[in-house]
């Protein structure tokens, strides 16, 4: 009879361990998902339906954007099983955020102003810029604030929720602290070298460079909702940076100042 008992006891082990690979093998898929779907929907929407009218481009997007953003929470209730816990509302770390955010604004709109404004690559870049644009029907000053406003009040926060919250929140069950920043990071400058690569080339040592810069940023804001466990410092933060992208956009595609 013991004997009986302990062989069901090294079955239930082997079974339990079993389905415990089996699990951590099927987060680590989802994981791989999330870092090379807004690739795939940045390649979709800005590079395939360049040359598509407007209203598909603009169809693909909202398409694509939303089962981006559906994922995850996709994800966690009907895979994982868990309630989602997006974020307790603390202000611990909003201080630090505000004051990075502004920082890089700051140096990101003096650098346009001072040096990229007039150097011959970007010049060029620029006509790029106000073609895409025009192509996507944003050419008119309200229609390019109103979705100015809508990317850094509210892209920005999904952006936190999918980068922060899921990716790096599930790499940081599965690895190190180190790799879990490092990898969701990446991930998160991957789509934009989609974008940037766009304009000036995707072997420009510039490309490489503002790619560089957006993973450095998206380490930070990892590190930031580590440390809080709140998304609201990197999302001001974010906020911020992503209002800067915009108020230069504007001068690019409307030749203010």
């Amino acid at each position: 009879m013991s004997q009986t008992l302990r062989q069901a006891s090294i079955r239930f082990e082997e079974l339990a361990l079993t389905d415990e690979a089996a699990t951590t093998r099927r987060e680590w898929i989802a994981i791989v998902v999330a870092l090379v779907l807004p690739s795939l929907v940045t390649l979709a929407y800005f590079v395939l339906a360049a040359s598509a009218p407007a209203v598909v481009q603009q169809l693909t997007y909202a398409i694509a954007k939303t089962g981006q953003f559906l994922f995850p929470v996709t994800w966690v209730v009907w895979v994982q099983r868990r309630r989602p816990r997006l974020w307790p509302w603390s202000t611990s770390g909003v201080a630090f955020g505000l004051v990075f955010g502004l920082v890089v604004a700051a140096a990101m709109w003096m650098l346009y102003q001072f040096g990229l404004r007039t150097a011959p690559f970007f010049l060029t870049a620029e006509e790029e810029m106000r073609a895409k644009i025009a192509g996507m029907n944003l050419g008119s000053p309200a229609v390019f604030l109103s979705v100015g406003i809508f990317y850094s009040l509210i892209h920005s926060l999904l952006e936190e929720y999918y980068w922060r919250w899921f990716v790096f929140g599930q790499l940081n069950e599965h690895t190190s602290l180190t790799r879990a920043i490092l990898i969701s990071s990446l991930g998160f400058m991957a789509h934009h070298i989609l974008v940037i690569g766009t304009y000036f080339g995707f072997f420009s040592p510039i490309t490489w460079l503002f790619s560089f810069g957006v993973a450095c940023g998206g380490g930070v804001w990892a590190w930031l909702y580590h440390r809080t466990g709140s998304l609201l410092g990197p999302w001001v933060s974010h906020l911020l940076v992503d209002a800067a992208i915009f108020a230069i956009g504007y001068q690019i595609a409307f030749k203010t100042l």
